[in-house]
């Protein structure tokens, strides 16, 4: 098998498990929690900067303010995305936010439309018409819309857009934007062990250990991911990407036992339906499109 679709389907096993790892820090508030990630998310990401070698960039980064300030945007972004996402584990939700990372690639598409002006083949259309029926059908029958699924989309999907602009790699970005969240985070840790004695030594080494390893649970398979999207084609990422809210789902509904009626299962299902289109059609468009391109190359 393709060693890019072992990385690639690595990262999406690592973030459909991430529920685990959050549940285990359960008795920290969220907000400490993410601080934490961001802080030691830094740490990590330099020292991986350092063994590559590559300071340069970050000079020129900083030189340009187009840049800075996408990044900077993209970390608010990112930042109340991982928060919202650890308080949903963490508050009984994990089956709500696993919808989210499911209408996620749907979300995209609708972005790129609206934002990039990006034509929507009658598949994709048909994708987003039938998803939209799945939300609105939960809507319906839960008597209010699904706030964590569609803003963890939402809030994904415009980072997502915003990076697609951006001029610097994976890791790059991935250190800018750590730094960007830095001072806040730390500043909240000082502030937290002056008041209140916070989490960190003062739960225990287990507690400790969780909270420094959040930033290699965050930088790991964002690592992967990288390494993987380089040996794959979209298409293939586009199909390994329902590992990861495969994996949340399931784990909400066996290992943590949130509720899942007749309706609610009903709207995933709609929702599932939409993927499935979308994902054929994805396959279909990618394999006409490598068949225009061998024939333009034929003599």
């Amino acid at each position: 098998m393709n060693r890019g679709v072992w990385y690639a389907a690595g990262a999406y096993v690592l973030w459909g498990l991430l529920p685990i790892f959050w549940k285990a820090l359960a008795h920290v508030p969220t907000l400490e929690i993410l601080a934490h990630r961001v802080v030691w998310a830094l740490v990590v990401a330099l020292l991986l900067v350092a063994l590559r070698g590559g300071w340069r960039w970050i000079g020129q980064a900083l030189r340009n303010r187009r840049v800075v300030g996408v990044f900077v945007l993209t970390a608010i972004l990112l930042s109340f995305n991982w928060g919202l996402y650890i308080w949903s584990v963490n508050n009984n939700h994990v089956v709500e936010a696993s919808l989210g990372y499911f209408i996620n690639p749907l979300v995209n598409v609708f972005l790129g439309v609206v934002f990039l002006r990006e034509r929507l083949r009658p598949g994709q259309a048909l994708a987003i018409v039938v998803a939209l029926a799945g939300v609105s059908f939960l809507t319906i029958t839960y008597g209010t819309p699904p706030w964590i699924a569609l803003i963890l989309a939402g809030s994904f999907g415009l980072y997502g857009l915003l990076r697609k602009t951006a001029s610097l790699g994976s890791l790059e970005g991935f250190t800018l934007e750590t730094m960007a969240m830095f001072v806040p985070a730390f500043v909240f840790l000082v502030f937290v062990e002056l008041s209140t004695g916070g989490a960190f030594w003062h739960m225990g080494p287990w507690t400790t250990l969780l909270l420094v390893a959040s930033g290699a649970a965050t930088a790991a398979p964002l690592l992967l991911f990288a390494a993987g999207a380089r040996l794959v084609t979209m298409t293939t990422l586009g199909v390994l990407q329902y590992i990861a809210p495969t994996l949340q789902f399931l784990l909400g509904v066996f290992l943590y036992g949130e509720a899942l009626s007749p309706e609610r299962l009903t709207g995933f299902v709609i929702v599932w339906i939409a993927l499935v289109i979308y994902t054929i059609e994805g396959v279909i468009s990618s394999g006409r499109a490598a068949r225009a391109r061998r024939a333009e190359v034929v003599p």
